[in-house]
């Protein structure tokens, strides 16, 4: 009886790779090394935020979903990274594909999330192009360059490899 219930060891790396990949799907990462054009967000608050005024700091900007199950599993490393970091220069703006101010603004207030959010809009999506796939995520530097891209979720480690180099105080001595 316990032989028929004893998993093959070829069924238990099937489940452990289905598990891995459902808690850590592979994301793209591209290099990328361009002006963004000026963008301008309304936030969930009724501030408008523009391009301009992320000047000087490293700003991740975030397409996501509320639907989304991935965006859901990132949004908790992307609040602790900023909180880690946003002291040494580092920004969070994330953009909503889909969903209306009052919308994000209660799902981000129950999460208990304090990083700008967003709807998307035409300057937004002139900037970065129409983001149709989410999670999809761009690390912007000081100087309004777009640095990264990355298709897929985000974990605190491609965080930390992406961003640290590119904040001031990082590469100071």
């Amino acid at each position: 009886m316990l032989k028929k219930w004893t998993p093959s060891p070829l069924t238990l790396i099937l489940l452990g790779l289905i598990a891995w990949l459902w808690f850590r799907p592979p994301a793209e990462v591209s290099d990328e090394n361009r002006i963004a054009p000026p963008w301008h967000v309304t936030l969930t608050d009724g501030r408008v935020l523009t391009s301009d005024a992320l000047r000087g700091k490293v700003v991740l900007v975030n397409f996501w979903a509320t639907w989304c199950p991935y965006c859901r599993k990132e949004k908790p490393v992307i609040d602790d990274f900023w909180r880690d970091t946003r002291s040494k220069g580092f920004e969070v703006v994330s953009i909503s594909i889909d969903d209306s101010p009052e919308k994000i603004a209660a799902w981000m207030r129950d999460k208990g999330y304090a990083f700008m959010a967003a709807p998307t809009n035409a300057s937004v999506a002139a900037a970065f192009g129409n983001v149709a796939s989410v999670p999809t995520s761009f690390i912007v530097d000081a100087d309004g360059r777009i640095r990264h891209t990355v298709a897929g979720q985000l974990h605190y480690a491609r965080l930390e490899k992406l961003v640290m180099p590119l904040l001031p105080t990082a590469r100071q001595p």
